[in-house]
């Protein structure tokens, strides 16, 4: 059946079809099986997502048709996301490397960087930024390269995931204003203050994971998982960040499903939940003063669970 494919948009289509039929699940990147299957079928090929239509009836050589054709097998057998299975993803316009040393980026916060973080940030001077478990990178990688006068660390606990995000810093460029570094949060940044703060930190919540599709198996369980209710992460990041923030600071976090939880847990807090194009994403922003005026309510909770 296979051999009366083709073209590019032969095997796009014959991609798409299989993972639709397959019931996969598509929250890495992409939310369709159509772009899925663009992503999978290109990358492989090493053409560009905005490749022209007129390519589309372009014929694939025999070790192209194989190689596409293994990969299909695989993310429907194997559950593997596509980012992973050809090493590479988009996020916020730019190319990533992407694999199994940290998260598929998919973070809904490439919107804010794509626009500036307008209002946020509209009046605001920014010099230096933070980009707090950062995974591959992308965030951090991002404002900096839609920001070239900023200079900005990006911060993780993985040393598999500052690896990525080392091959992502060469692969962009960006080594003379991008600096890796391995904390626990803000310990290795004592004495470090920056004008912005922005965290995608783990948020899922342990019922959670337990009924996640067999996709996210392959992701690191550490970037996902952050205690019963999610929070665990988000209260330490809370309780320290007006410790390195200047004093216009702002700190953007997001939380996803947890954000309901969170504003439970701290209900006085003037958390500011942001609006994007498709809604409410779980992602607040918060100013340095009411981080200092609501830091007994933080601590409190944070204290109450050990933290």
């Amino acid at each position: 059946m296979t051999a009366e494919l083709a073209s590019i948009i032969d095997f796009i289509r014959y991609a798409a079809s299989r993972f639709s039929a397959a019931g996969l699940t598509f929250g890495h990147s992409h939310d369709n099986p159509i772009d899925e299957a663009t992503h999978l079928v290109l990358a492989s090929l090493h053409l560009p997502p905005d490749l022209p239509p007129a390519y589309g009836a372009g014929r694939l050589t025999q070790d192209e048709r194989s190689r596409i054709l293994a990969l299909i097998e695989r993310r429907i057998g194997e559950r593997v996301p596509v980012s992973y299975l050809v090493g590479e993803t988009w996020f916020a316009g730019l190319k990533f490397k992407s694999d199994r040393r940290a998260l598929v980026p998919r973070s809904p916060i490439a919107e804010l960087i794509e626009g500036g973080f307008s209002p946020w940030l509209d009046e605001r001077e920014v010099s230096r930024a933070l980009d707090l478990c950062t995974g591959s990178g992308c965030i951090g990688i991002a404002m900096a390269e839609y920001n070239p006068s900023w200079t900005v660390d990006i911060v993780d606990i993985s040393d598999d995931a500052l690896s990525l995000a080392r091959e992502n810093i060469a692969f962009q460029h960006v080594e003379q204003r991008v600096r890796p570094v391995k904390s626990n949060l803000f310990e290795a940044l004592e004495g470090q203050c920056y004008d912005l703060i922005v965290s995608n930190p783990p948020y899922v919540t342990e019922d959670e994971y337990a009924a996640l599709p067999g996709e996210y198996a392959h992701e690191p369980k550490l970037g996902l998982t952050s205690g019963e209710d999610g929070l665990d992460i988000c209260l330490q990041i809370l309780d320290q960040a007006a410790d390195h923030l200047n004093d216009d600071g702002l700190l953007i976090v997001e939380v996803g499903e947890s954000e309901h939880a969170l504003a439970a847990l701290l209900p006085t807090v003037p958390f500011v939940w942001i609006e994007f194009k498709v809604g409410l994403m779980g992602i607040f922003a918060l100013e340095r003063r009411d981080l200092i005026e609501h830091s007994g309510a933080i601590r409190a909770a944070a204290k109450a669970r050990g933290l």
